[in-house]
């Protein structure tokens, strides 16, 4: 999931600014014309690449105008007339940069990157002048300074607190002279971002297998044939096609019989963007860490992680670095034994030569089969794409009355695009929501969730949420319709939680909406999903054979039940070793001399359980700290399971569809960022959550 604070941290347009400043705006630019559109949904048939420069630069103009309405009040600075107008500050400008980044994520192009690191460098330079305007911030101090002469609401009180910290915590105490420097280097860690993100999805897409030999295809089940004859074939090739997107590369790896394939392929994966390679990562990523010291050095802090866990409910880097050291060591016996059971099936089964990373995802997936007689072969047929859709609709409305209305009026980025309109219990409209499923080489890879609109609050416009779910999951081929591994099935509750977080936004205050949060909470409400992937009594209502209609049998809805935890141990070293990685490099006050190799093999080395592989390594490639917003905010994923496990714990001693639980928890969802996550965790739980949640369920409890 990618959160979209693209602008100053509360960025919506008070509706009389807006309204006078569309008025003067040139209508037939479609980004600044009012949108007679279902739920004022974006018109992207309208909308061309030459729209959205003019359009920023036009829409930046109104925002600084609306700051120099606040800072010109002759009266006393106060709530009304200086906190609530700031949050009401750009609203039109983060819609079209909401749109505009979407798409660079979904749907992008060169020209489309050229646009975005422009609109970014003209966003970052308004949002540090905002931030360093001696004379706004003078009067947001003012009103916080007299905090405590008036008896604010929940709501007033945060976005007042909010607000004073986004400024000091935006440089708004420094000298001139490090207010300069904070903004050149803001604006600089902007580029470098969109470049970094640039280089990976080309070096994603610039790698391919060609296969002309089927006896290279030994052990492929049909579905992942076929699926590489028609990649072939959309390349203008002959014979099969591997890539380096998730639906292609996973399969590959777990099936695919020729040892010294799964090589060249992980080797051409885990070296993406590494130092020497065409896209190459390495210089923009020290550059990164580098400037992101220089900005904690400048605004007080000791490392970068200190400047970003001080808003987290983590608070501060020693809990983070204590509570991920807790977690590995009580994974690392069960990640080794784990790994070892895989090298002694390995070597049994006729591998002669140590296990290698390009071994575990093949031999392992041989012995879960051999084990629990499952594999995605069996399941694939029971999860075809149109029923895990529907079956996300109808958890969503066992557990909150929600429906979901295809409506083929609201226009997409592209014809796979699917939208529909979201409605409550009581049959009231609520938000919108786009699914893309599908890859294609305008998309990034992974899985995420947006809002496109975050829920606004202007006077005469419909301000519920857009949300967007982006995926990579499988396509559908000439010979079946889409079906969807288990893992995607996962992924795709997981995103849908997100997405139901985005949906139930509520309160008076975009900023403290939806899915701003803490961002070490904001996983909870994804990863909490995923739980119901191995519940009997929900696979059993819809997952059904594509070919026959007949239901997943009980024998296989156990074997899934059973195997939840093979290799639990591997896979929570494996995502350690991400959060540890981001930690160390979020935690240093200067650049290492030696290589990113280096570096990262010293900082994750307690994690590894396979070989080193000389020249794979991850970080030139991890987009969620370098390109998104997880930023010493990895170990979040971890934090969040913590939460998740403990309850879901309630839903099933409760009931996994109990209405009263779900209501509790959607209460937790729509209540965003107004209160502490701590708080708003413990008021749903009834205490304070339980590490030992996830270790019984995961099976790594002794």
């Amino acid at each position: 999931m990618t959160k979209t604070r693209y602008l100053i941290a509360a960025a919506v347009v008070s509706a009389a600014v807006l309204t006078t400043g569309c008025k003067s705006m040139k209508n037939e630019n479609p980004l600044l014309a009012e949108w007679n559109t279902p739920h004022t949904t974006v018109p992207f048939n309208s909308i061309k690449l030459e729209h959205y420069l003019p359009a920023v630069d036009t829409l930046v103009n109104v925002t600084l105008a609306n700051i120099d309405a606040i800072t010109a009040n002759a009266d006393e600075p106060t709530f009304e007339n200086t906190i609530a107008p700031y949050e009401h500050a750009s609203d039109r400008l983060n819609l079209v940069c909401g749109v505009l980044f979407n798409l660079n994520s979904a749907e992008t192009s060169d020209s489309l990157q050229e646009i975005a690191m422009q609109v970014n460098e003209k966003v970052t330079e308004m949002s540090n002048n905002i931030h360093h305007n001696e004379k706004l911030f003078a009067r947001i101090k003012s009103v916080y300074d007299k905090r405590g002469e008036n008896n604010y609401d929940v709501d007033d009180a945060m976005l007042l607190e909010n607000t004073y910290k986004e400024f000091a915590r935006g440089g708004a105490l420094l000298s001139k002279e490090d207010k300069d420097s904070l903004g050149k280097i803001n604006k600089e860690l902007g580029a470098l971002s969109l470049d970094f993100e640039k280089n990976l999805l080309a070096a994603t897409n610039d790698y391919t297998l060609h296969l002309t030999d089927s006896s290279q295809l030994e052990g492929l089940p049909d579905y992942v044939v076929t699926a590489m004859a028609e990649d072939a074939r959309a390349k203008g090739v002959e014979g099969w096609v591997v890539t380096l997107h998730a639906p292609s590369y996973g399969p590959f790896m777990q099936f695919a019989k020729d040892r010294s394939l799964r090589k060249e392929l992980y080797t051409a994966y885990n070296s993406r963007c590494v130092e020497g390679s065409a896209h190459d990562n390495t210089a923009v990523l020290k550059r990164i860490v580098e400037l992101r010291a220089r900005k904690a050095e400048l605004l007080g802090y000791n490392t970068y992680a200190d400047y970003v866990l001080e808003e987290r409910m983590a608070k501060n880097r020693e809990t983070v670095e204590d509570f991920l050291g807790e977690l590995l060591d009580k994974s690392l016996p069960y990640g080794r034994a784990n790994v070892a059971e895989v090298a002694e099936y390995a070597a049994a089964h006729g591998q002669s030569e140590s296990l290698e990373p390009w071994d575990f995802s093949y031999w392992s997936e041989k012995l879960k089969n051999e084990r629990y007689a499952l594999n995605d072969s069996m399941l694939k047929p029971y999860f075809k794409l149109d029923n895990v859709r529907d079956a996300l609709f109808m958890l969503a409305g066992k557990l909150y009355g929600l429906s979901f209305v295809r409506n083929n009026d609201i226009q997409t980025w592209n014809p796979d695009v699917e939208a529909y309109e979201v409605l409550d219990a009581d049959s009231s409209y609520l938000a919108v929501l786009y699914l893309d499923f599908f890859p294609r080489p305008s998309k990034r890879g992974g899985a995420w969730m947006n809002p496109m609109k975050e829920l606004t609050f202007m006077e005469g416009v419909d301000g519920r949420p857009h949300i967007t779910v982006v995926t990579n999951i499988t396509k559908p081929t000439s010979q079946s319709p889409s079906l969807l591994t288990f893992d995607e099935v996962t992924t795709l509750l997981h995103e849908f939680g997100h997405a139901l977080h985005g949906i139930f936004a509520n309160g008076k205050y975009t900023s403290l909406s939806g899915t701003n949060v803490a961002w070490d909470f904001v996983e909870l409400p994804s990863q909490i999903m995923e739980n119901w992937a191995t519940e009997s009594d929900f696979l059993s209502l819809w997952a059904k054979d594509y070919r026959d209609g007949s239901v997943i049998p009980d024998s296989l809805v156990n074997k899934i039940i059973d195997s939840r935890n093979y290799l639990s141990g591997y896979a929570s070293c494996r995502q350690l070793s991400f959060g540890i990685n981001d930690m160390a490099w979020h935690t240093l006050t200067a650049v290492p001399q030696e290589s990113v190799e280096s570096f990262e093999r010293a900082a994750t080395a307690k994690t590894a359980l396979l070989p080193v592989v000389e020249g794979c390594y991850f970080s030139p490639s991890f987009s969620h700290i370098f390109a998104g917003g997880y930023a010493a905010g990895y170990y979040s994923y971890k934090w969040a399971e913590v939460l998740e496990a403990d309850a879901f714990s309630l839903f099933k001693e409760k009931g996994i569809y109990d209405r009263e639980t779900a209501n509790a928890f959607r209460k937790l969802l729509s209540e965003g960022g107004r209160r502490p996550a701590d708080d708003v965790y413990v008021e749903f739980r009834g205490r304070k959550p339980s590490v030992d949640a996830l270790l019984e369920k995961s099976g790594l409890k002794e």
